[in-house]
């Protein structure tokens, strides 16, 4: 069990995100908390990978190596279109890229 103290304004919010959805506020705060947690461990994946200093692979390098340039277009038609629009939930991970690999 976990007690968590908003601030009022930020309580507010979430009430009314919370009655507008039908959802529950516990929903919402588990859901961000996941989110964040998701996040962090990327991060730290992503940073765990650097330091191995192993070659990497654009995702443009990998869409060409496997044929599929039109499906990676087609994502970013959708991804443009939907930044757009306001959804700010679209997450993209890239690793840093070795400098001076040939992969």
């Amino acid at each position: 069990m976990l007690g968590v103290r908003l601030e009022p304004e930020m309580e507010k919010r979430l009430d009314r995100l919370a009655k507008e959805t039908g959802r529950t506020k516990s929903y919402y705060a588990k859901e961000a908390i996941r989110q964040y947690i998701e996040d962090q461990e990327d991060y730290l994946l992503a940073v765990e990978i650097s330091r191995r200093n192993e070659p990497t692979i654009s995702m443009e390098e990998l869409a060409k190596k496997y044929g599929l340039e039109s499906i990676l277009q087609q994502k970013r038609r959708k991804t443009v279109r939907k930044a757009g629009s306001g959804n700010s939930g679209i997450h993209t991970r890239v690793l840093p890229r070795k400098s001076g690999s040939g992969a």
